[in-house]
């Protein structure tokens, strides 16, 4: 098991680095759109979907997002930054708001409708992430996703080691304090190593602001992880799918992502709207 996890993570980070670096810009948007309908099909399952209305849901996203990127070339760099700017919003809000009250308050919910509308809301806001910050700077992107992974991978290896206090024993007992703690430590050493190495010395004065940013990643990236597993708790499922062998679905996969890159999708909209 855990060799078969290892073989796809290397071979989807390796995918990925080629797609993120060497893709034209039509290809990647196209693997977006791919990533958007897998993640559809399996948010559209977990929130109880009828087989008939799955596709509707899928091609409901898909249409959504081919029509603001249409939109895009219509009205230039500005009105892309507007057109954009609702769905980061939207989905801030969410992962700000009503996720966390959703959690604490172990709330249920039955409506399959209020279930995938969250869900499109966190699908377009990570898809449109990575189509902005990979066009902004792949760099940027990558440094993004990679707190993300260094977050989770740290929570993993310092809860197995150190794990006594559980996190959220009603929605994930295998998480805990001891795991996020070390997670936070690992994403401010990542921080303070980019910066020593130089990567960030174009922003000296805002380097307290980012690892102080970075520990709100790792807060983020957990909310992520532990919303995606209550939905699945919900649905009486261990994985959001098996797409990927040895780890899941798509889902399982972006969980923390989703929380995390539209924020940093947000704040370059606000820049670029100064």
């Amino acid at each position: 098991m855990l060799k078969e996890r290892v073989i796809t993570a290397i071979v989807l980070a390796a995918a990925f680095l080629l797609a993120l670096f060497m893709a034209p810009g039509w290809l990647w948007t196209g693997l977006v759109l791919a990533a958007v309908w897998v993640a559809a099909a399996e948010w559209g399952r977990l929130s109880g979907l009828q087989q008939s209305t799955l596709k509707l849901y899928g091609a409901a996203l898909l249409l959504t997002m081919g029509g603001i990127l249409w939109l895009d070339t219509q009205f230039g760099a500005s009105g892309k930054t507007w057109l954009h700017l609702p769905f980061y919003v939207l989905s801030v809000m969410v992962w700000v708001f009503a996720v966390p009250a959703w959690l604490i308050s172990g709330w249920r919910p039955q409506m399959r409708c209020l279930l995938a509308a969250t869900g499109a809301l966190i699908i377009w806001g990570f898809a449109f992430a990575l189509l902005d910050l990979r066009d902004y700077n792949p760099w940027a992107l990558l440094f993004a996703m990679c707190m993300v992974w260094i977050a989770d991978i740290a929570a993993y290896f310092s809860g197995r080691r150190f794990g006594k206090t559980k996190l959220a024993p009603s929605i994930s007992p295998g998480k805990t304090w001891e795991g996020v703690f070390g997670a936070l430590a690992a994403v401010s050493l990542f921080v303070v190593g980019c910066w020593l190495a130089g990567w960030l010395d174009a922003y000296p004065r805002f380097f307290p602001g980012m690892v102080m940013a970075s520990w709100w990643w790792v807060g983020l990236s957990v909310i992520g992880d532990l919303f995606e597993s209550a939905i699945k708790r919900q649905a009486g499922v261990k994985d959001s799918g098996a797409l990927l062998p040895g780890h899941g679905g798509l889902l399982d996969r972006i969980d923390a992502l989703t929380s995390t890159l539209p924020f940093a999708a947000l704040a370059l909209m606000l820049q670029r709207l100064e």
